[in-house]
């Protein structure tokens, strides 16, 4: 039986009653309110598969799901879960917060037999509102049913953020209307790093999948890459290259060749039409415009381009994130820019901050998943350094860039590029378990973390994922089973 405490992340609160473990009878059932019935109809899922049992749902059951009155200083996705020798109680004052306390109980779960819950209580809130992990579907593309799998599993560590990159020279892939060829010629066959990741989504196949990710409790978060990364919309549209000639299409992975004629109408115009329709393709709040390494774009066009534009996802109801080089420029006030390189010292990204902004922090060094664990992994890149778990886990946020601290921080992001991936195993390789590291920073009290307990906790998801299919990395610094 496991410890209440075994869990990832790692809850705010955890008091252990032993005297007081829950020994699942044949006849267990799940109640729920009205407004609980979709998370008590996944609970009681597990436990039917978990255990053999039919797990009705009653109006008085051993498992009972309850809404409870939100106070001021209560995240909407906190919890509480008591575990008592007669049945479990989960209550929170949000749907959001029971889905956060189902995924900490179904973790206590034995994978199949016998079920006896660990007695105790655990009060259990975030950090920080923002824990999210980024997929690049414009280097390798990857289907609905993939996106749709990767939803479920990261949903298991409370990530509630999935951000999409959706657009960058070596392919464009989301359907926008009055646009159609940068889906028929820059979403297509030979796009892709080497020409292998053809493929797009539809509006429908989008808008879908933003349906989808709500029901796991994750938000959506789509990139538009601008000024620079635009090789493949200018392939399709040679009218916004600077002197509306035609380009080639490119399939390496180089960076910086690219940029947006920030002296052209026809560009805002383009930018605009994509932003509109990508805000109303996206109830969630935020839409990235991306803005990082324009290297070919000088720095008066960056300026001018993005005092044109930073304003648009504001007019269309979404805040801007950004890479943090948009830093450079006066923001509107809920632009939020998210720091990704490995320099100890920003001076635009501490401005933001002292201005008022908000950050999320992505340090390639600690939290890019491409990043090769060691020297012989086989899939990833190394410009960053090797990234191991210990490494994905070792630092906290709140110290990474001088000037941006706790109270700065929207949270955290673990970005996955996809320039040396080919399939949703690859993906899952990079991803798992350096994702649990970072999910436990975005979510767990900083002075309750403790790479020891991580790594001990961790090992016990490995049979875990086998279980669910995962190809995850046996890092030889975990002792798995």
């Amino acid at each position: 039986m496991k410890h209440l405490g075994d869990v990832i992340p790692l809850p705010a609160s955890v008091r252990p009653d032993p005297g007081a473990d829950f020994r699942v009878p044949a006849d267990v059932s799940v109640s729920a309110a009205p407004a609980a019935a979709a998370v008590a109809d996944e609970l009681a899922e597990v436990l039917r598969e978990v255990t053999g049992f039919p797990v009705p749902r009653t109006e008085e059951g051993s498992i009972r799901l309850e809404i409870e009155a939100a106070g001021e200083a209560r995240s909407p996705e906190s919890y509480r879960l008591a575990i008592a020798a007669d049945g479990v109680t989960l209550g929170a004052p949000t749907e959001q917060g029971l889905f956060a306390g189902f995924q900490t109980l179904r973790q206590l779960l034995p994978l199949k037999g016998e079920v006896v819950l660990p007695g105790g209580r655990i009060e259990d809130a975030p950090r920080f509102a923002y824990r999210g992990t980024m997929l690049d579907l414009a280097r390798h593309f990857y289907q609905p049913a993939d996106i749709r799998s990767y939803l479920d599993t990261i949903a298991q560590f409370k990530i509630n953020h999935l951000h999409l990159h959706l657009t960058d020279d070596q392919g464009w892939r989301l359907e926008i209307d009055g646009w159609p060829r940068l889906t028929e010629v820059s979403g297509g066959e030979g796009t892709g790093i080497d020409g292998a990741g053809p493929g797009f989504l539809t509006a429908q196949e989008y808008a879908d999948l933003v349906a989808y990710a709500a029901t796991r409790h994750i938000t959506i978060v789509p990139e538009i890459d601008l000024p620079g990364h635009v090789n493949a919309a200018q392939v399709a549209y040679p009218e916004l290259t600077c002197d509306g000639e035609p380009v080639q299409p490119r399939t390496d992975a180089e960076v910086g060749y690219s940029s947006l004629c920030a002296g052209k109408e026809e560009t805002y115009t383009f930018v605009e039409d994509v932003i509109r329709t990508v805000a109303a393709l996206t109830p969630g709040p935020y839409l990235h415009i991306g803005g990082d390494e324009a290297l070919s774009t000088t720095a008066e066009d960056y300026r001018t381009f993005m005092t044109r534009v930073l304003p648009l996802p504001g007019k269309y109801g979404k805040r801007a994130i950004g890479w943090h080089e948009m830093a450079a420029v006066d923001l509107p006030q809920d632009a939020i820019p998210q720091y990704w390189r490995i320099e100890p010292t920003d001076d635009g990204v501490a401005r933001a901050a002292a201005a008022g902004h908000q950050v999320i922090m992505s340090p390639a060094d600690r939290s890019y998943l491409d990043m090769k664990y060691d020297e012989s992994t086989p899939l990833g890149l190394d410009w960053a350094g090797l990234v191991s778990v210990e490494r994905s886990y070792d630092w906290d946020p709140a110290d990474r860039l001088p000037g941006v601290g706790e109270e700065s921080l929207l949270g955290v992001e673990a970005p996955l590029w996809s320039e040396t991936l080919r399939s949703l195993a690859d993906v899952e390789f990079m991803v798992f378990p350096r994702l649990l590291a970072i999910a436990e920073i975005g979510w767990t009290p900083r002075a309750a973390r403790d790479w020891s307990s991580f790594r001990e906790r961790l090992a016990e998801f490995g049979p875990r994922f086998e279980a669910q299919g995962i190809n995850y990395h046996r890092s030889a610094e975990i002792d798995w089973p």
